[in-house]
């Protein structure tokens, strides 16, 4: 089974890129290469119960179970020891990729609250997209009334084009609400 935003990039959105930008071989036009959403949840290190819940959560939103992330070395600041629990990360690819990427751009994106579209300047330099969203239930997965906490996540889109223009017109020919 084909995604839908897969197949509207394989018909549409890669020939006005290779139109647009000049390519003559259909591997150098740019196209998105995986997505990477994770969760900080330092708060939460110490009470397995909520990071627990967390995971469930940010498992029924990506449809894949999430890779505990630990901390690297202890900050005696932050009550942080080497090893403890500090966050969840996923990383999908093919797909769920473009599965995701369409729930994120027809479904959750529009339920965000105030939304006037994302940021055109938080591109890193090199082709690669990062947005944050600061409560997981703007995704339909999610039963507001189960949430015993509202928990932010950050999603990373990276691409394999060159420059942030390049991505750019690859992302608002796949949908992305991007601010003008």
């Amino acid at each position: 089974m084909v995604a839908r935003l897969y197949e509207r990039y394989r018909s549409e959105v890669a020939p006005a890129l290779a139109e647009e930008f000049g390519f003559d071989n259909p591997l150098a036009v740019p196209r998105l290469e995986k997505i990477v959403v994770s969760m900080g949840l330092g708060r939460f290190c110490r009470e397995g119960e909520e990071f627990d819940k967390a995971a469930e959560e940010l498992a029924l939103i990506t449809g894949q179970r999430p890779v505990i992330t630990r901390a690297k070395r202890s900050v005696s600041n932050f009550k942080l020891r080497q090893g403890m629990r500090v966050g969840l990360m996923v990383t999908l690819r093919r797909m769920r990729m473009y599965e995701f990427l369409d729930r994120l751009i027809s479904l959750a994106i529009p339920r965000v609250k105030d939304f006037r579209g994302l940021s055109p300047s938080a591109f890193d330099g090199r082709g690669n997209y990062n947005l944050g969203l600061t409560e997981q239930t703007v995704f339909p997965e999610v039963d507001p009334a189960k949430v015993s906490f509202t928990q932010g996540m950050n999603i990373a889109l990276v691409t394999t084009a060159k420059t942030d223009e390049q991505a750019r017109r690859l992302l608002t020919l796949l949908g992305m609400p991007f601010r003008s």
